[in-house]
């Protein structure tokens, strides 16, 4: 299924331009080899760009022939197609000489009868294996010949009077394509479902999964014998056509390039895109910034959640809603890639789901705060340092399917937050928001057990929940001090948080006590008139003080307190 939805993903684009067609790839190439139609050299072009201290090759689409195109083999004996580093074009190294052989013979391969301007890139080459010297003009040029030496830079031919490289050439594609026709081993594509398909034997490594090997991992990939089975070696034991192994990974590639189609979350790369046009709710272009804030544009995280909100009520169906969307998380393996997740559905139901997520997570902020939390912020705010490199593996995934799913939170994130809270005594927006999401989800699944309705997102009077009224309770005693002592260091919070919020049995006497020397403290008698109310109004709903609070019950705590916090912070600013 992974496959088989980059597969399309690969003919979609490549037919509107955007990846290029089957056998090709894109290189940045940094020399053009001129040649006149004689097969003499007659100059050495560089095609750099200067970007300040660093320079870029030139952009070009080169045939993709293997494994090559990405890293070479110790053998020297895997050349590409008419471009290759200076190592294999000019024959540098301790196996220049094989290098050379392997970048004629492969363009012979290829190029049985050739055309002309083939012609003369064979003649030079051959005459340089036969004389020895025909290069040394190249490779001391005095102002790119050291750089050549070096063997790294990219290099192809353009001949004498034409503009573009010969690589660019109409017989080149038409030499890839038919190059196959050649192939023996041939079979049923488990992709595409067509026989009599050329089977690939080594699929193409995808680059740019963070921790990944730098010159790829694969996603298939066959390395052991207890992998194989009926003499099958490698990939030939999951049988992908050639076609469909080059389309999937050079789909693979784009998006892992992409600007738009990926964000990090954890330790994996999520890779995100649409089976076709989605004008209305424009799922493929916002998905990145419903889980990560951009840093460039930090209203873009805005514009996109109010586009989801806003996309149903406009009156407008689109068919585009119908359109499939996929969601794929990679992270490394050594030489491979584990899949962490995979989900697909209509554009519609993905889009639902986001919007519940963030129905879920909206909680009373402060002036200050950004409108809508990512779930990359909320993650991080669950950890030390507020690094995502510091959340548990596997997380960040689970998270993700939950909110694709519109399914219960996995409880580790509960586990963390709850731990989070207790280390620092410290209940953010971004905590209670994941604490409010993670029970109402939880209650919606089990409300035939409890009966419990929903946390709401600012302070509820009528919630009788004990847990609740107990953080409430606690806020209200904690400002009673500020306001007695201001300016002070250490409220009760710092001492007594951790206690209060997991055995309130044994601290809230004492906490009671010292409520009434705090208040002895206030001149303001409307103040103390006020708190004594508050106090009365939240007891009432209390018979007991219980010796041990749940986890789910910690949670409640934590949003009670935080919304009495909030409801002080709106009433002063009323108040002004």
């Amino acid at each position: 299924m992974i496959l088989q939805a980059l597969y399309d993903y690969y003919d979609r684009k490549s037919t509107s331009g955007e990846i290029e067609p089957e056998g090709f790839s894109h290189k940045a190439i940094d020399f053009f080899l001129v040649l006149d139609r004689s097969g003499k050299y007659v100059d050495i072009e560089c095609v750099q760009t200067q970007e300040g201290k660093r320079r870029f090759g030139l952009s070009c689409r080169v045939p993709a022939i293997g494994k090559q195109v990405e890293k070479h083999t110790n053998a020297g004996n895997d050349a590409n197609l008419l471009w290759d580093n200076a190592g294999f074009v000019f024959g540098l190294g301790a196996k220049g000489g094989v290098k050379l052989a392997s970048f004629i013979e492969t363009i012979e391969r290829y190029y049985p009868d050739p055309p002309d301007d083939v012609s003369v890139v064979l003649s030079f080459l051959k005459k340089e294996q036969k004389e020895k010297d025909l290069f040394l003009d190249v490779l001391n040029h005095p102002e790119f010949g050291e750089e050549l030496q070096t063997g790294r830079p990219l290099v192809t031919f353009r001949l004498l009077h034409e503009k573009e490289p010969i690589i660019h050439m109409d017989h080149v594609a038409s030499a890839v394509q038919g190059y196959g026709s050649r192939s023996e081993r041939r079979g049923v594509c488990l992709v595409t479902g067509e026989s009599g398909q050329e089977i690939e034997r080594n699929h193409l490594a995808s680059k740019g999964v963070p921790g990944a090997q730098s010159s790829g991992a694969y996603l298939v990939s066959f390395n052991q014998r207890s992998f194989c089975s009926y003499g099958k070696t490698q990939s030939y034991n999951a049988p992908v056509s050639k076609k469909a192994a080059a389309g999937y990974g050079k789909a693979l590639n784009h998006l892992l390039s992409s600007g738009k189609n990926k964000t990090s979350l954890g330790d994996a790369i999520v890779l995100f895109w649409s089976a076709g046009d989605d004008n209305l709710y424009r799922l493929e272009d916002n998905f990145a910034w419903f889980f990560e804030e951009s840093k460039d544009d930090p209203d873009l995280n805005v514009r996109a959640v109010k586009a989801l909100y806003e996309s149903p009520l406009s009156g407008k169906y689109s068919m585009d809603a119908d359109n499939r969307f996929y969601v794929l998380g990679l992270a490394p393996n050594a030489g491979r890639l584990a899949v962490r997740l995979w989900r697909t559905g209509r554009i519609a139901d993905f889009a639902a789901k986001i919007k519940l997520h963030f129905d879920d997570c909206e909680i009373v902020k402060s002036p200050g705060d950004p409108q809508y939390l990512s779930l990359g912020r909320m993650l991080r705010s669950l950890v030390i340092e507020n690094k995502m490199a510091n959340v548990p593996p596997n997380l960040a995934g689970r998270v993700i399917e939950s909110v694709l799913d519109g399914s219960p939170y996995p409880q580790a994130l509960l586990n963390l937050c709850i731990n989070r809270i207790r280390a620092d005594r410290t209940v953010s927006r971004a905590r209670a928001a994941v604490i409010k999401a993670y029970t109402n989800r939880y209650r919606r699944l089990y409300r035939q057990i409890n009966n419990i309705g929903e946390v709401r997102m600012s302070l509820d009077k009528n919630n009788t929940d004990e847990s609740y009224l107990l953080g409430r309770l606690f806020a209200i005693l904690e400002k009673i001090q500020e306001e007695a002592s201001p300016g002070i260091n250490a409220t009760i919070r710092d001492r007594f948080y951790g206690a209060a919020s997991t055995s309130p049995g044994t601290v809230f006497s004492k906490l009671l006590s010292l409520k009434n020397h705090h208040l002895a403290k206030l001149e303001n008698t409307g103040r103390k008139v006020n708190f004594e109310k508050q106090i009365g109004e939240v007891m009432d709903g209390l018979k007991l003080f219980p010796l041990h609070l749940s986890l789910m019950q910690q949670g409640m705590f934590a949003v009670g307190y935080y919304h009495q916090r909030q409801d002080f912070f709106i009433s002063k600013k009323g108040n002004e």
